[in-house]
């Protein structure tokens, strides 16, 4: 098909790169090897982490909507509320804030020395300890709650206006217009929101290995890290492979049933302000609905700004680890931004050009599936997975360490183009739409038609997908934990290593450097995102 070989290349790239994740299993089937596999499967290590991982992702999962139906409920009753644009903005950033940098704060707020954890002690209440279970779910309901409830308020904001003015005046009280007005349309935006969470959790890495990570809580992610960095056991690192990778295929057949994405939650849609009386009780108890929500994902982030202030940030910059890891994860990073942001730009021009050779047809055909499928082989097969795949691959053939950089760029790369493709689809779309004909008329191809044609048109796509796909790379700690060494430190390894050795002044100013890049990437993404949003309602 014409105008489709880079959506094959980028296809074929996505594929070898998740093929190594299975290649380890070649070298186990050698003759000897496959009894040493089969042992593996009574080790309890394995089916321990297995229930665990999918313990704590059902809870997660029922604790972050829990909390989220409220404050969404809350944003749908009082749609005046002066700040809710403010708030909104807020519950976007986790979506890209470093897990490493949130085990921080939650740590300084509800760990052994901790605000919340002191102000409990004063109050004669204990407070249970944050390493284990306990602080993985609070964790994760600080990363999962604000996504939900921006994916159900998505879903409101497709609720037609008649329904909210039809409500009010038949009379219906705030449990009546919940259960005949709103839950309609927020139940379907919870189970894509469930499925989406329950999927986030199940690959969870970074908080389970600094929050967990002990024999009570392990996942099968840490697992895998743990066998190949401690254990070395190459058997059992393969088995828990082919069982993550079993459960994370179920939870993506489960997201896809449910009717979400995994990139849900970058831009919410505008509720429709009605000027209609409510109870002042009412709108009190929103208020303190959402204030409360805000708080709880607020204060982290006050946490890490408070304690890396403290910290020596100029003897820190004076440092030659600093500077070089720094330097490390934004070449990295960089790097894997570009490559993310060309893969998606390949596989939704292959998408856009599929469709327009079957515009008449109405069925989309093979090649568009499978550019659109494409990018969700990164979900399937979690990032961990494939490093561990390759570091196993590459051991018997060169010097895994060596390999650290390219690694790391081409499996960040792949973990944001499922974000970036979406970012990018509706721009390469209408530019095909508008301009294909005349660039083939004109002879316009490859570089030239980017430069005339494409970049113009997706200009402010392209550097929104940029930018949120560096900010994903710059805190990413699955690969380096894997790959890393001290010749190739990035900012989020550096950041374990000084937790590890108890270093955590130099932590919490790291943390906050990190904080401080990858949150100024993710709310200039989010502006984009908002404007690009209240630009196409306007043309609409």
């Amino acid at each position: 098909m014409r105008g489709t070989g880079g959506g094959w290349a980028s296809v074929l790239f996505l594929a070898l790169l998740v093929a190594g994740a299975f290649l380890p299993l070649a070298v186990i089937a050698l003759p000897g090897a496959g009894a040493e596999l089969a042992g593996t499967l009574g080790d309890p290590v394995v089916w321990r982490s297995l229930r665990f991982t999918l313990v704590q992702a059902a809870l997660s999962t029922a604790l972050s909507l829990a909390f989220a139906i409220p404050v969404a409920a809350a944003f749908y009753e009082f749609r005046r509320f002066p700040g809710r644009d403010l708030i909104l903005r807020l519950f976007a950033l986790p979506l890209a804030l470093p897990q490493i940098v949130a085990v921080l704060a939650i740590v300084g707020l509800y760990g052994e020395r901790g605000v919340v954890s002191q102000l409990a002690e004063s109050a004669g209440a204990g407070f249970p300890s944050i390493y284990g279970l306990i602080g993985i779910l609070i964790a994760h309901v600080f990363f999962n709650m604000p996504l939900a409830v921006r994916v159900v308020l998505g879903g409101l904001a497709a609720m037609p206006s008649e329904y909210d003015r039809l409500s009010h005046q038949l009379g219906m009280d705030f449990r009546a217009r919940f259960r005949h007005v709103v839950w309609p349309f927020m139940r379907p935006a919870l189970m894509s929101a469930a499925s989406l969470i329950f999927m986030l959790c199940v690959t969870s890495f970074t908080v389970v290995l600094t929050l967990g990570g002990g024999p009570r809580a392990t996942t099968l992610e840490v697992a895998i890290y743990q066998a190949l960095t401690f254990d070395f056991d190459i058997a059992r690192a393969v088995l828990l492979a082919i069982v993550q990778i079993a459960v994370t295929a179920a939870a993506f057949a489960m997201l896809a049933r449910a009717g979400g994405e995994v990139s849900a939650g970058l831009s919410v849609g505008a509720l429709r302000p009605f000027a209609v009386r409510r109870t002042a009780s009412g709108r009190m108890l929103a208020a303190a609905t959402i204030l409360i929500g805000g708080a709880f994902v607020a204060l982290p982030f006050a946490v890490i700004v408070w304690r890396g202030i403290s910290a020596d940030l100029p003897a820190l910059f004076a440092q030659a680890s600093f500077r070089r890891a720094l330097a490390t994860s934004l070449a990295l990073g960089t790097l894997a931004a570009i490559t993310a942001v060309a893969l998606a730009l390949l596989l939704a021009t292959g998408m856009a050009r599929a469709a327009a050779a079957r515009r008449f047809r109405g069925e989309a055909s093979r090649s568009e599936l499978i550019f659109g499928q494409a990018s969700s082989l990164i979900l399937v097969v979690p990032p961990v997975v494939i490093a561990a795949g390759w570091f196993i691959s590459i051991r018997r053939f060169a010097d895994v360490y060596a390999m650290a950089p390219v690694m790391v760029v081409t499996i960040n790369a792949a973990m944001a183009v499922p974000f970036a493709i979406r970012l990018l689809l509706p721009a390469v779309r209408s530019a095909a739409e508008r301009y294909d004909r005349l660039c083939l008329m004109l002879g316009l191809a490859g570089i030239a038609r980017f430069r005339l044609v494409t970049w113009p048109v997706a200009r402010r796509a392209l550097m929104l997908a940029f930018a949120f796909s560096l900010a994903l790379s710059l805190g990413d700690l699955g690969v380096i934990a894997i790959f890393g060494s001290q010749e190739v430190q990035t900012l989020p390894y550096l950041i374990l290593q000084r937790m590890g050795s108890y270093r955590t002044q130099d932590a919490a100013g790291l943390a906050l450097i990190l904080c401080a890049m990858t949150m100024a990437l993710m709310m200039i993404a989010d502006r984009a995102g908002s404007d690009a949003h209240v630009r196409e309602r306007s043309a609409q």
